[in-house]
């Protein structure tokens, strides 16, 4: 039976913004959001890598265009940000971490991690807003924006003090912007995925005790994979959850549900 009606899950016609594009989780979520039919810009600092993805996504038939800029260079995202004629998603997702006691956390790595997780997000987020806000003539269609969270900014973690407090800000942030920006029918939602299997993340489960301590707090038993991630992304920034916002979507196979 065919129908008129758009896939719930169909991108056609928008453009997205993906930060830290060139690996791991931002590359799949470059990937699928172009593989459901959206124009993909995609940033990050290495020039080599975003290319690669670019040029992955043209050679499959999609849209891209790839611009290495640091998120946390505030003016060169607000330049970039201003080059995209319109933009309808922004993929929040840059980020990082250094595990530290909290003792010994300098004041240098406490500036460097809130400066990527947590200040970066909040100026790009606003930056995507505010360029959505640029045409009034589309908000019938509306904007999203996903902040890539993580199951610390739900739970703490020993080692983990700054990336906790960050990632508990940006959940604050997501709340508080959606209430913000619901009314110019821009959604703001986070996802909170477990540890995931980039490839640093697949050298350290070599090890049996990293990899002990990380299986038996997942309920299900196993890391996640950068396509799940992606795949709760593209949901995120799709027709099909457009009720959606001001919430955490956990990608965690059920880390935080002890």
């Amino acid at each position: 039976m065919t129908s008129s009606t758009p896939h719930p899950f169909s991108l056609d016609g928008r453009t997205a913004l993906v930060t830290g594009a060139g690996r791991g989780i931002g590359k799949s979520c470059a990937l699928a959001l172009a593989g459901a039919g959206a124009a993909v810009w995609l940033t990050a600092r290495s020039a080599d890598e975003i290319e690669g993805v670019a040029a992955q996504i043209r050679a499959e038939g999609g849209s891209a265009h790839a611009t290495a800029c640091d998120v946390t260079d505030a003016a060169s995202m607000r330049a970039l940000v201003t080059r995209i004629p319109v933009l309808d998603a922004l993929v929040n997702n840059a980020g990082g971490n250094t595990p530290r006691a909290f003792l010994d956390v300098t004041e240098e790595e406490l500036d460097t991690l809130l400066s990527l997780n947590l200040r970066s997000m909040f100026l790009v987020a606003q930056a995507a807003a505010r360029k959505m806000l640029e045409h009034p003539e589309r908000a019938k269609r509306g904007g999203v924006i996903v902040n890539m969270s993580s199951q610390m900014g739900h739970v703490g973690q020993p080692l983990r003090t700054v990336y906790c407090m960050a990632k508990h800000g940006l959940e604050g942030l997501t709340k508080s912007a959606a209430l913000e920006l619901g009314p110019h029918n821009i959604r703001v939602v986070s996802i909170a995925p477990t540890v995931i299997e980039t490839p640093m993340v697949a050298d350290r489960m070599t090890g049996a005790d990293f990899a002990q301590r990380v299986l038996s707090r997942i309920p299900l038993g196993r890391v996640g994979q950068p396509e799940e991630v992606a795949a709760a992304v593209l949901f995120a920034v799709s027709p099909a959850a457009s009720l959606v916002t001001g919430s955490s979507i956990l990608v965690d196979g059920g880390f935080t549900a002890q």
